[in-house]
């Protein structure tokens, strides 16, 4: 019986640490996709060369709150990461709004 409750608690552990490594990884992962998506943009000539800075301004923002984040208290929180999931969320509308606004490089 003890030795069933050790292998459930070993269990429950590995089980709670899943997430919090996949929530690490796909913060980079989404940083990444947005950057692709930025230059992406700038190559088609949807997103104006004043449009693709302001882009790159926020994306610089969330990558210095999140490295701030990591470095406070040697701990990046559950708290912090939802922060900079929603600032992440934001920056991705931000810019589709901004390659589907009809404005290009072109005209």
């Amino acid at each position: 019986m003890k030795s069933l409750m050790k292998w459930f608690a070993v269990a429950a552990l590995v089980a709670a640490m899943v997430p919090v490594c996949g929530l690490a990884q796909s913060i980079n992962e989404r940083e990444r996709n947005q950057q692709q998506r930025i230059r992406q943009g700038v190559r088609s000539g949807e997103l104006t060369h004043r449009e693709a800075l302001r882009l790159e301004r926020e994306q610089a923002r969330i990558r210095l709150a999140e490295a701030r984040a990591r470095r406070s208290g040697g701990e990046f929180t559950l708290r912090e990461r939802a922060r900079v999931q929603r600032e992440l969320n934001q920056s991705s509308r931000h810019i589709r709004h901004q390659k589907h606004d009809r404005q290009d490089r072109n005209r």
